[in-house]
């Protein structure tokens, strides 16, 4: 059984829903790597196409230990996405913590080179043994 949490945000139409999940069998609690695993769904609700051109993650760890990872695209991939279209993928990140926290941007651009930045909801990463003392 997983452990899982996850978040939705709209901006502009952009719809971000994220899925995180504990990875076990890829975890070694004694040398504090805890391996966390979150699938992305991105889906344009809006009336207009927007390709994601770069990320920004907002990654804290249960000591309140803040790393912000910027890139291009996700995945290797700057999807554009028509009215009606998603792009899912999946990813991973290791916390030297049982929990911590992900958020964050995705850069967006319309066909006629407007900007906006689509918002990812905080969601949480916990641990098998975190959630069990729940």
């Amino acid at each position: 059984m997983s452990t899982q949490a996850g978040s939705a945000a709209v901006t502009e139409g952009i719809r971000v829903e994220a899925e995180a999940f504990y990875v076990e069998d890829q975890s070694d609690p004694e040398a504090r790597q805890y391996r966390f695993a979150y699938t992305i769904t991105i889906t344009n609700e809006g009336s207009e196409p927007a390709q994601l051109r770069s990320r920004h993650w907002i990654i804290v760890d249960a000591d309140n230990n803040r790393e912000d990872v910027r890139g291009p695209g996700v995945v290797g991939k700057q999807p554009l996405l028509k009215p009606g279209e998603r792009f899912e993928y999946t990813s991973g990140c290791v916390l030297p913590t049982s929990w911590g926290t992900m958020e964050g941007t995705y850069s967006m651009t319309r066909p006629d080179n407007r900007a906006f930045e689509a918002r990812i909801g905080r969601f949480f990463l916990v641990s098998k043994e975190l959630a069990a003392k729940k």
